[in-house]
């Protein structure tokens, strides 16, 4: 049963900042900083449903399928930022990855009056996107009510994409409609009703652990090292080399070299290394293993 919303926790006044007004700044800070505290207490408690979410993920990911976040305000924002980090980070295509907002890219930066709350918007985005059973969906709200994303839910599910929901509250509606509700209650925030604290945080917290760890589940990582890093710039041409050394033990000058001759590939790069291989045959040897380097060390 969901929870009305003036029963919400992200909608309640916090007893322990009715006076923030009265505050210095550095009481207002160290209010703040103890109230976020909270926010990972929150989120261990909801680990399971993370886990099966990211099994989920890794299971789209293998079909040929995407992962494509979905919410209204900052909701949508965070699902947006998540996704477009996931290029550079772990070299996938932008397609592989998506974050829809309620509104389009407009409402990245300034309110689209009624977007959120529309039942039929998200299927239109979804039929854009050409969403398919292979998907998995992530609808994020913080009240957990969000009519955006409930009717992508919806959508969502009757052409048998796999549903996710994550929501700031206890009993959301949203909940209702995914296959994998994620729950986080962080209690109400430090100034009343303003979701894009606690409730901001949890969900960019909730973010990280599923696009990492599935990309982690897809050959993404050697080691605790992002050997997919799209080098698109000079401090990422920097790291690629450094991660290089640091896979292969190797001196910067070794890393710089084999860098080069990988086509900039730093995952290619530290297989040359380690097997004495060329590049195309390394090349071939990661495909063979589905990108897992490990597996081509064995």
């Amino acid at each position: 049963m969901s929870v009305e919303i003036n029963q919400l926790t992200t909608e309640k006044r916090n007893p322990n900042t009715m006076h923030l007004d009265q505050m210095s700044v550095g009481q207002v800070l160290e209010l703040m900083n103890k109230e976020d505290q909270q926010v990972p207490e929150a989120i261990a408690e909801a680990l399971g449903q993370i886990e099966a979410a990211v099994e989920t993920i890794i299971q789209s990911f293998n079909a040929g399928g995407r992962l494509i976040y979905f919410g209204a305000g900052t909701s949508g924002r965070l699902g947006v930022l998540d996704a477009a980090e996931c290029v550079p980070t772990f070299g996938v295509s932008p397609d592989l990855v998506v974050g829809l907002i309620a509104g389009g890219d407009k409402a990245m930066v300034e309110a689209v009056e009624g977007a959120e709350d529309s039942l039929t918007l998200a299927e239109e985005d979804f039929k854009k996107l050409k969403l398919n059973a292979n998907d998995t969906v992530v609808g994020i709200a913080a009240s957990g009510r969000t009519p955006y994303v409930i009717g992508g839910l919806q959508y969502a599910q009757s052409i048998g994409a796999k549903t996710v929901s994550i929501a700031c509250n206890q009993q959301a509606k949203i909940s209702g409609f995914a296959q994998i509700p994620i729950e986080v209650d962080c209690g109400p925030e430090v100034l009343t009703g303003s979701t894009r604290l606690k409730a901001g945080t949890a969900q960019k917290l909730i973010l990280n652990m599923l696009s990492t760890v599935s990309m982690i589940g897809i050959g993404k990582v050697y080691q605790n090292l992002m050997v997919d890093v799209q080098a698109t710039n000079e401090k990422l041409e920097e790291r690629s080399k450094r991660i290089i050394m640091a896979a292969t033990e190797c001196s910067y000058e070794e890393a710089a070299s084999y860098f080069e001759a990988a086509n900039h590939k730093v995952k290619v790069a530290i297989v040359m290394i380690l097997t004495n291989l060329d590049a195309t045959e390394a090349s071939r040897k990661i495909s063979a293993a589905n990108g897992f380097v490990n597996q081509v060390l064995q």
